[in-house]
């Protein structure tokens, strides 16, 4: 391969994770970013507002004769970026819009899993409180309500009685917390059972399975408190040989079947998050991206070359994945008041680059002012480590955290523990 420039597009903490995998290989002349990420070395800015024109935006890489785009953020995919992109023969790492309704809409997602027999939770689509309360007269508590649209991992509601269930309702529809996001919803029956983040690559018709992680969700140790983007993530997690294959054969193949009957073109990452019970899996959710955090402790683990991987799937190419025998550990640390409205502007102490060559810090929601760095939004910063074990990889990640603080800044104690 001669070398090539790469954009990457996106502005968190798995963006920058995707920067890092990708810094040191030898086969890149350079690596642009967009939006501006203003904490990143080594790296190219593209203005911002061209996110707001995906045609100008195309115009631009072929200026710069930029060939490969790997798209980070789950929005920009609905909004068709990887369909301009593809139109005007520039190589991207990402599914087309119609395949990112999976994601861009949880009512789409639920109807085509219907429609292909991919096991889910029974759910009833609601668009007003009262159709809510109606509906849940045929569900128990605990009540899981869903926005429909893209919420930033702010919609969805775990609901402990009816009128924990109303309150919720009334944030979406009466108060239009969500906006747009929120106009419809799904109500669905609580599934219990060990969460698991399983990945594949895939080009619509070669897929391979990644490392399977376990995403922590809940704001609190224990997995207590309202869910968020993510609280950490470890990988990888060890399942068994019967689930890996019905994981496969009930919702892999199906999915990316499914997909080819409605004419989308998928080449990327894959998500599917899974509630395991009784080793049998139900799909919680689609993601077209890769997760964050999980890309965080995804990434680290390849043995090999993340921009073959990207180039070859950006061209519908095979390849063949190996993994380090290794563990790997993310840890959010978030702003306080985070997730309901992060404090700004709070001032970052520490080295924000510290790293060692087993951990290292990736940036997410901060910005500087001269030659401070402050708070930008919610999950800040990541700790990542790697190991020769889990234990090690933990206990290496908390220690990373040492490097930095800010007032307020809050993170679980229990990632990798429980």
């Amino acid at each position: 391969m001669q070398k090539i420039k790469v954009l990457v597009v996106g502005s968190g903490c798995r963006e920058h994770a995707i920067v890092r995998s990708l810094l040191e290989d030898q086969n890149i002349s350079a690596i642009y970013t967009l939006p501006e990420r203003i904490s990143l070395k080594d790296t190219i800015d593209i203005p911002s507002a061209l996110l707001n024109d995906f045609e100008a935006l195309a115009d631009y890489l072929k200026k710069e004769n930029i060939e490969l785009v790997v798209i980070g953020p789950e929005k920009v995919l609905v909004e068709g970026l990887a369909d301009v992109l593809r139109n005007r023969e520039i190589g991207v790492f990402g599914p087309c819009s119609k395949s990112a309704q999976l994601e861009g809409s949880k009512i789409f997602a639920k109807e085509f899993m219907k429609a292909e027999g991919i096991p889910t939770a029974s759910y009833h689509i609601v668009s007003s409180v009262s159709e809510v309360l109606h509906a849940s007269e045929n569900f128990f508590p605990p009540y899981v309500l869903k926005a429909d649209g893209l919420a930033g991992g702010k919609g969805v509601f775990i609901c402990h009685n009816r009128l924990e269930l109303e309150e919720k309702s009334q944030f979406l529809f009466d108060k239009k917390a969500l906006g747009s996001a929120g106009e419809k919803a799904l109500l669905e029956d609580f599934q219990k059972g060990q969460e698991l983040s399983v990945f594949v690559i895939t080009d619509g018709d070669f897929y391979q399975f990644l490392p399977v992680a376990q995403d922590y969700k809940r704001l609190y140790e224990g997995q207590k408190g309202p869910n968020t983007g993510g609280m950490g993530a470890i990988a990888p997690v060890s399942i068994s040989s019967e689930l890996l294959k019905a994981i496969e054969d009930k919702i892999v193949k199906p999915t990316l079947e499914g997909l080819k009957k409605r004419d989308c073109v998928y080449r990327g990452v894959l998500y599917l998050g899974l509630m395991i019970h009784k080793n049998f899996p139900k799909v919680l959710e689609y993601n077209v991206r890769f997760g964050d955090p999980e890309a965080q402790v995804l990434l680290p683990l390849l043995e090999g070359s993340w921009l073959d991987v990207f180039y070859k799937i950006a061209q519908a190419k095979k390849l063949n994945l190996n993994w380090k025998k290794k563990y790997s550990v993310s840890v959010v640390l978030c702003a306080e008041n985070y997730p309901e409205g992060p404090l700004n502007s709070v001032p970052i102490e520490g080295l924000i680059y510290a790293q060692k060559d087993h951990s290292w810090f990736v940036h997410g929601s901060l910005t500087r002012r001269e030659d401070q760095w402050f708070t930008q939004g919610g999950r800040v910063l990541n700790s990542v480590a790697i190991g020769d074990n889990k234990k090690q990889a933990v206990q290496r990640a908390y220690q990373h955290i040492k490097g930095v603080s800010w007032k307020g800044m809050r993170y679980r104690k229990d990632i990798g523990q429980s």
